[in-house]
């Protein structure tokens, strides 16, 4: 059975392994593999652990499969003061041997729980364009599209498309 609980600094190793190597699935063949190759998750750990441990920087829930993290979501204020959505998913991965059975929905709806706990009632998210698995999940959660807007990664400027819910209760029905 899997736990979708609060993450806490602890957690900052297996939250790193789970983004490398959900950006090494997701993106091979959108980012250059060396790019991909070089991602660590010693570092990526490290930028975590700073961010668990300042709740200024916003929430997180992790998804937890006999004690080892297999996803996570990070939500906060959102980030460029679009007025109309006021929260943001700024990120939300899963390994990709436990998609497809619900667990990013849940997910999702830990966030959008938190953020309305913390005075939200809209959100957004960024997702490459050309993450078309992803896209559609969104899609399929409700999420409209918004706009786009360049982005730099490694040495490539892609673009990133927006997806809100202009309402939470899209995401969690069960407590419209």
């Amino acid at each position: 059975m899997t736990v979708i609980r609060p993450a806490a600094p602890a957690d900052a190793p297996g939250i790193a392994r789970v983004q490398v190597d959900s950006w090494r699935a997701a993106y091979s063949g959108i980012l250059a593999e060396e790019f991909l190759q070089a991602l660590s998750v010693e570092r990526q750990g490290q930028m975590w652990a700073r961010i668990l441990a300042d709740p200024e920087r916003g929430f997180m829930y992790v998804a937890e499969e006999e004690g080892e993290i297999v996803g996570f979501v990070h939500g906060m204020n959102e980030r460029e003061g679009d007025p109309a959505y006021t929260g943001e998913v700024t990120a939300i991965y899963l390994l990709k041997q436990f998609q497809g059975r619900g667990l990013g929905r849940r997910l999702m709806q830990a966030a959008a729980r938190e953020l309305r706990r913390r005075g939200h009632a809209s959100l957004l998210l960024w997702v490459l364009k050309d993450n078309a698995p992803a896209r559609r999940f969104y899609e399929t959660l409700g999420g409209q599209y918004l706009r786009e807007k360049p982005i730099e990664i490694g040495n490539q400027t892609l673009i990133e498309v927006a997806y809100g819910w202009p309402d939470l209760s899209a995401l969690i029905p069960d407590e419209a």
